[in-house]
This record gives structure tokens, C-alpha cells and sequence, in this order.
């Protein structure tokens, strides 16, 4: 089987869309979330939608079926928030390993099936790292800018642990993503960097950021062009943006990073700016019609969904992909 390297010389890859927006639909209740092996969890957990990759495998196994059959080529892992840093709020760090592991076995599996059904689409699981509660390069205090509710090696340790757990259940590539802070980022691909040496083994990383609002920055204060270069003497398989805008309004930042880099370049974003009851209005239609620009423009590789899109998005997405031929790429460190 030809390697995701590979594979991305030769076409563009689509990546799937929300989980959360589909896991909203089944309405679990809390007993749900607890399932058998938290039934006595001292603390409220509904919300809390990493931890039914334990409780509720089936569905998160529908999920990522739903975005292979609309076409997807990555699915990610239902572990945007498995680490010990955001598992906090639930008192639930010593199950980090577990969630990371079950997530990335459910992922694996659905997509050896597929894989094993159309051998020439071979389908690839993205360990999912999101970018914690935390931030390690600004102050939560306005009183205190001096002070830092995490220290970088703490960050580290708790990104090691994540990225071990998710490649010992079979994940392909690790996706960094919803970067907000190039300090949280640098953290996460130094453990990766550690993983890789310790067992030596090469592993795909994707990197993706987040723009916060119309100014074009990161929440930490860096333009799309920055953020490449602050993260540019990392091996990567791709840098790009997700989240937070858009896909029209992520063209221009789109742009700063493809015209600087021989890297890959992903591009996730929202089914447009949330309304007013936080949810996502633009159709399948509406988004593609905006990634057309994308392709048109040669600006990406990858490109997928975050908040609001389903598989019809993606569906419409991969039928739009599969006419257009892929950015020229370089990957001098493989």
C-alpha cells in the first residue's frame, strides 16, 4: 500500500468533518456519557464527548463510517481534548491513556474495513491533539501578564503521553490542531519528535492553527506567516488552518502559507460563523462553492471540515476535490 507521502504527490485527500455536531445528535444523557465503567463517577461528565469512545463506541464507530462512505480519506480521533490538561475539568487523568487508545483502535478499525473493501482508496487514521485549556505563552491574569497557568514542560509531558497512546492504537499521523498558541504547538511537536526518536519510527504530522478573528492572527498574536516559520524546522506533512473562520474568509491567510512552504497544506474550516444559538448555517453547497477558491488556487492537499460539518459537507467536498490536481509539494525530509 502506497504511503499517505505518497498518495498526497498524487492527489488531494479530504479529511472528515465535526464529531461533535454528529455526536450532538444522538441526545446522550448523562447516564449515557457514564456508561458501565464510570456509573459512579463522582463528577457531571455529559459533555465530556472524548470519553464515549469507552461508553459509546458504536457511535463514534457510526461517525467515522458516515465520513468514509461521504468519501473521506483521514478521519481524526475522537480525542481533541485527551489530555491530562483538559481531562482536569472531569478528574479524569489517570484514564487519559485509555481514551487515546480506545479512539484510535475504533478509528483503526473502521478504516481497515474500508480499506479492505476499496484497496486502491486506502484510508488513514489522524490521532487528534487539540490544543488544551491552557496556554503556555499568555497570561489568564490581566493583573499578572507575568504569569503562566502552565509551564512548556508540563505541556510536553502531557502531549508525550497523548501521542504515545494514540500511535499504540494504530494511529497512521498525528494532527496537532486548533493551534491558538505556537508555544502550546512547539510543546506538542517536541513530544512527537521524543516518541519518534525513542522508538524509532518516522510518524506523519500534521500541524494546523487557528485564526481567531478578522484581524488574522492567532489568539497568541501571529499571522498565518509567522505561525509557518515559527514551526518551519519541524518535519511536517502539513501546516494549514482550521476552525475558528469560514472557508472564505481563510483564503487570504491560505494564501501567506501556501506561497511559503513546500510543505503540504490542510484547510478545515467551519460551515461558516456560528448564528445566533451557536449553531452553523452554511449548506454542503454554500461551503464547497467556497473551497472551489481553494482549488482553484492551488492553495491546499488536505481538506476537511471542523464545527457545523457533516458528511454531506464532506460529501460535497470530496466530489468537488476529486476534479482538481493537488499544490506541487516537497518533502526533503523523507
Amino acid at each position: 500500500m502506497k504511503s499517505i507521502v505518497e498518495i498526497l504527490k498524487e492527489r488531494i485527500l479530504v479529511l472528515d468533518g465535526a464529531m461533535g455536531t454528529m455526536l450532538q445528535a444522538y441526545h446522550f444523557s448523562e447516564e449515557d456519557f457514564r456508561g458501565a465503567q464510570f456509573k459512579d463517577w463522582p463528577l457531571s461528565v455529559k459533555g465530556n464527548n472524548d470519553m464515549l469512545s469507552i461508553t459509546q463506541p458504536d457511535a463514534i464507530k457510526a461517525v467515522h463510517r458516515s465520513y468514509f462512505e461521504a468519501g473521506a480519506d483521514i478521519v481524526e480521533t475522537n480525542t481533541f481534548s485527551s489530555t491530562t490538561i483538559a481531562m482536569a475539568d472531569y478528574e479524569m487523568e489517570d484514564h487519559v491513556y485509555q481514551l487515546n487508545f480506545e479512539a484510535a483502535k475504533i478509528a483503526r478499525e473502521v478504516a481497515d474495513e474500508f480499506t479492505a473493501s476499496q484497496p486502491k482508496k486506502p484510508r488513514f487514521v489522524a490521532g487528534s491533539i487539540g490544543p488544551t485549556n491552557k496556554t503556555g505563552s499568555m497570561s489568564p491574569d490581566v493583573n499578572d501578564p507575568g504569569y503562566r497557568a502552565i509551564t512548556f514542560d508540563e505541556l510536553r509531558i502531557a502531549y508525550k503521553q497523548q501521542a504515545e497512546a494514540l500511535l499504540d492504537g494504530g494511529s497512521d499521523l498525528l494532527l496537532v490542531e486548533t493551534v491558538f498558541d505556537t508555544l502550546n504547538a512547539k510543546a506538542a511537536l517536541f513530544a512527537i519528535e521524543e516518541v519518534k526518536e525513542e522508538r524509532q519510527i518516522e510518524v506523519p504530522v500534521m500541524l494546523s492553527g487557528t485564526i481567531t478573528d478578522a484581524s488574522g492572527r492567532t489568539l497568541s498574536g501571529q499571522t498565518a506567516e509567522a505561525f509557518l516559520i515559527s514551526v518551519s524546522h519541524i518535519p511536517l506533512l502539513s501546516v494549514g488552518l482550521n476552525c475558528a473562520l469560514g472557508a472564505e474568509a481563510l483564503i487570504p491567510h491560505l494564501k501567506a502559507i501556501a506561497s511559503n512552504t513546500t510543505y503540504g497544506v490542510s484547510a478545515h474550516p467551519n460551515a461558516g460563523l456560528p448564528n445566533a444559538f451557536g449553531e452553523y448555517d452554511e449548506s454542503p453547497q454554500e461551503m464547497a462553492a467556497q473551497i472551489k477558491e481553494y482549488l482553484d488556487k492551488k492553495l491546499v492537499n488536505i481538506v476537511g471540515g471542523c464545527c457545523g460539518t457533516t458528511p454531506d459537507h464532506i460529501r460535497a467536498i470530496a466530489e468537488l476535490v476529486s476534479e482538481f490536481k493537488p499544490r506541487a509539494i516537497a518533502f526533503p525530509h523523507n
